[in-house]
Formats: C-alpha cells, sequence, structure tokens
C-alpha cells in the first residue's frame, strides 16, 4: 500500500466498457506528512475521495483484488481515505 495525495480528476468518454462508472483521480506520491513528490498518475476511485485528500492506493494486481476492482483493467485502485498518521508517537498528519 502506498499514500498519495489527490491532486486532480480526469474525464475519458472513450474507454474499456470495464471502467464505466469508476471515478477517474490524479494522484501524486506522498510522505505520512503530506509532501508529494514524483510524477503525477491515474488511480481509479472506489471510495469517494477527493482533491486534496491523502489517500492509500494499491498498485499492480492488488488493485484489482477489491469487490469493485475484480477483473478490471486497473494498476492503481484509491482504496481508502486517511484521517490521521503516527509515525514514532508522534502525530505526523491529521485530515482538517
Amino acid at each position: 500500500m502506498q499514500i498519495a495525495r489527490i491532486i486532480g480528476s480526469a474525464v475519458s468518454t472513450a474507454k474499456d466498457p470495464k471502467l464505466t462508472g469508476f471515478k477517474l483521480l490524479v494522484a501524486q506520491r506522498a510522505t505520512p506528512d503530506n509532501q508529494v513528490y514524483g510524477d503525477p498518475f491515474l488511480v481509479a476511485d472506489t471510495v469517494g475521495a477527493g482533491e486534496g485528500e491523502l489517500v492509500i492506493l494499491v498498485e499492480g494486481s492488488s488493485a484489482r483484488e477489491t469487490l469493485k476492482t475484480a477483473n478490471i483493467p486497473v494498476d492503481a485502485v484509491v482504496i481508502g481515505i486517511l484521517d490521521s498518521i503516527e509515525v514514532n508517537g508522534e502525530l505526523v498528519f491529521q485530515k482538517s
């Protein structure tokens, strides 16, 4: 599992029919204290995440293991929205 911040959304009207109904989001990897790094990439959303939220995502074959994405051609899926992160006993992220 990875931590990422949702930085935008994407719309695709021409796509594989199995992707119909999925919200596509633009994500960027993030550190536990919400600092983004690396290149942005697309993810399928299964939990109703929105721009600015810190999320949990899975990639590769794990992305096709959720109830909503089984046998769907996805490589990255948001599976949770983070409320807080504690590292070494210190609260480093708290959702506003």
